[in-house]
């Protein structure tokens, strides 16, 4: 069987044109693309999806944020589909998310907030998981993670999820991995998904220390990282090559398989930063990575965990 060249295979999946001289990204189809496994949206209409009370009277910047902007900021990038987070100021009312979703199952698929005081929490995550949620925000830091071995609640979440294959997705600093990896300990089969390289970084620098407890993690099987929010991390200023050897480490030991990429849209698209810039980082700045594993970071294991 003949193969064809590398340059006309990728013409055939929608991310190069055959014909010279048009753009570098032809839209790929929605499957072929990649995947963004890290954005909030929200609407201008507080009316119809009201903010939640501990947050009214709060600035909200930018003042919207749809998926009609966020495609703006796709378009030739080559990202067809994006994992949408829900944003902490609707606090447990996920509409706004699961209309969206709704509205293009094929293109969206979230990430919920649930209140675990309250009982069924795990009925209520099966009837999410029943309109495109795939994973559970759970903020992990220290002040709260102390509480989770002693709440019926959180240890409801984490069976359900290992049950119905929904990720834990923590947004944790690195104080608290300690506490994600005892929960990873008791609950084997559930997914878990760590945003933001853990926050690793966030003080401007790596700390070697932390980044360790980060590594710790790639023992459990089912532990994931998402390779994020750049714009937040190290030296903050694009084209974000500092960030390469935590990466690079990262890859080391989780694989590829188990590394995803996400933009933390909309705040990676403010100020000099883009999102280009955030694609650009894996697809084009990190020559340790073949690219099989930059597929892996930019589509695989996001479409593994999230669209199932």
């Amino acid at each position: 069987m003949k193969h064809p060249s590398r340059r006309r295979f990728l013409a055939t999946t929608g991310i190069l044109p055959l014909v010279p001289g048009k753009t570098l990204f032809a839209e790929p189809a929605v499957k072929d693309g990649w995947i963004d496994a890290h954005v909030h949206v929200w609407p201008a209409d507080r009316e119809k999806y009201p903010l939640a009370e501990s947050s009214v009277g709060r600035t909200i910047t930018p003042e919207i944020f749809d998926p009609a902007i966020l495609r703006g900021h796709q378009k030739g990038t080559g990202v067809t589909r994006t994992v949408l987070i829900q944003m902490s100021f609707y606090g447990f009312d996920n509409s706004y998310m699961l209309d969206v979703i709704e509205s293009d199952p094929e293109r969206y698929r979230g990430v919920a907030i649930v209140d675990h005081s309250v009982a069924g929490v795990g009925e209520r995550m099966k009837e999410l998981g029943g309109q495109g949620v795939r994973g559970f925000r759970l903020y992990a830091f220290p002040d709260r993670t102390k509480d989770w071995a002693g709440s019926a609640g959180m240890r409801e979440m984490w069976k359900v999820g290992g049950e119905e294959n929904l990720a834990m997705c923590c947004l944790a600093d690195p104080a608290a991995l300690p506490a994600i990896q005892s929960m990873c300990e008791t609950y084997p089969d559930t997914p878990v998904v760590i945003d933001h390289f853990a926050r690793i970084g966030a003080k401007g620098t790596i700390d070697p220390a932390e980044l360790a407890r980060l590594l710790a993690l790639a023992a459990f099987p089912q532990v994931h990282v998402k390779v994020s929010a750049f714009y937040a991390l190290g030296k903050k200023q694009p084209p974000y090559t500092d960030l390469a050897p935590m990466i690079r480490e990262l890859r080391d030991a989780y694989g590829s398989e188990r590394l995803m990429w996400g933009s933390d849209c909309p705040y990676q698209v403010a100020d000099e930063h883009s999102y280009a810039a955030s694609v650009a980082l894996v697809r084009e700045k990190l020559d340790f990575l073949s690219d099989a594993e930059k597929t892996d970071i930019m589509k695989n294991t996001a479409e593994k965990v999230f669209f199932r």
